[in-house]
């Protein structure tokens, strides 16, 4: 096919058109262009490809398989110009149209959801990658670049990152309902003895703070089941022990089911979370977007 050019471009959309309608003179009539027009323009297409795309046949047309794969393309082509229109929109509005999230476990199963939800809903042409990991992973990723913005579960240190903290919030006790303690006005350390807990086999998110807590204070517990944060409320839930998350995480997963009471804790264990990106992101529009809808989203945890 010769160089595509606005007449070959016109012929495509002609074709189209034929293609769906199935005649000459409906077509003409929804492009709203003379019938002789859609024939010449068709005659002109398949010279120039060097294809025939319908068979005549008593007055009708009888599209061919090159001309249903030809129309497919078509279609690709449609849709990758709707894309490209969504990405230069993504553009101007936040300064670039691809974001890489990572986030901590912690954040990952409400949170960021909801910020990635409220940054897609006027502007769909965002493509967003969105991956689970530990802190320090978080770290390797933002720092190679291979992420954009990380959420962490603080303190942390870099040399080459920004870190902004963005929460603390205090521990909150997960007890399943009909359980002794789930009565209660608030559960302390002590109230753990001889209880069996449920507690997170993955680094820093609060494991290794509760057994600490109940060695220092002397307090024997039953046993303990490791899972991955994901699994421990649907656990406490089902009445394998007893469990002490941040509130955040907690909600996320409690959202509509009410087998599992949630009370203060103490002593207290902090939480804190933060943001982390490159120097070459702190100037970036969609950054901006993300520091105000997240800490929104953060208050109405609070709420």
């Amino acid at each position: 096919m010769p160089d595509v050019n606005i007449h070959s471009l016109k012929a495509l959309a002609i074709f189209k058109t034929l293609f769906e309608v199935g005649t000459a003179s409906q077509a003409a009539r929804t492009l709203g262009i003379t019938q002789s027009g859609v024939s010449r323009s068709l005659s002109q297409l398949e010279q120039n490809l060097g294809l025939t795309l319908f068979l005549r046949e008593k007055n009708r047309l009888v599209a061919t398989p090159e001309a249903r794969e030809l129309y497919e393309e078509i279609l690709r082509l449609m849709g990758n110009i709707e894309e490209l229109r969504h990405s230069v929109l993504a553009l101007k509005e936040f300064g670039t149209s691809r974001l890489r999230i990572a986030a901590i476990p912690g954040l990952a199963f409400g949170f960021v959801p909801r910020l990635i939800a409220a940054l897609l809903e006027d502007n769909r042409g965002f493509s967003i990658s969105f991956d689970m990991m530990s802190s320090h992973d978080v770290l390797r990723e933002v720092e190679s670049g291979h992420a954009d913005i990380g959420f962490v579960t603080l303190p942390v240190s870099s040399r080459v990152l920004r870190v902004e903290e963005w929460l603390t919030t205090q521990a909150r006790c997960l007890v399943p309902r009909g359980h002794g303690l789930s009565r209660q006005p608030r559960v302390t350390i002590g109230d753990l003895k001889d209880e069996f807990l449920v507690i997170s086999n993955q680094p820093n998110v609060g494991a290794d703070p509760l057994l600490t807590l109940a060695a220092r204070h002397g307090v024997h517990i039953a046993g303990k089941t490791e899972a991955n944060i994901g699994a421990i409320t649907a656990l406490v839930a089902n009445g394998v022990g007893i469990s002490v998350m941040n509130p955040i995480t907690a909600n996320d997963q409690l959202a509509g089911r009410d087998e599992v009471v949630m009370l203060p804790f103490s002593p207290e264990i902090d939480f804190s979370f933060g943001l982390v990106y490159r120097d070459d992101w702190k100037q970036a529009r969609a950054l901006e977007f993300i520091r105000s809808s997240g800490r929104e989203l953060l208050r109405a945890y609070a709420d």
